[in-house]
């Protein structure tokens, strides 16, 4: 496990997630990320906390 620096100066964890994706979607990630002035990683953070707040809305905060 890291550690990093959040952009509000907050020390947080951080692991590493490995995912398998074919050359054509990656290629579409990094064209989007680009427009929204994200790097990939930032881009694939920001779709899975909105699916994660979308989830929440819809079923409730998930306690862990």
């Amino acid at each position: 496990m890291n550690m990093c620096y959040a952009p509000w100066g907050v020390i947080m964890s951080v692991k590493s997630l490995s995912i398998r994706i074919d050359n054509e979607l990656l290629d579409k990630i990094h064209v989007v990320s680009d427009y929204e002035d994200r790097s990939a990683n930032g881009q694939i953070i920001a779709l899975i906390k909105k699916c994660v707040e979308e989830y929440e809305a819809k079923h409730g905060k998930i306690k862990l």
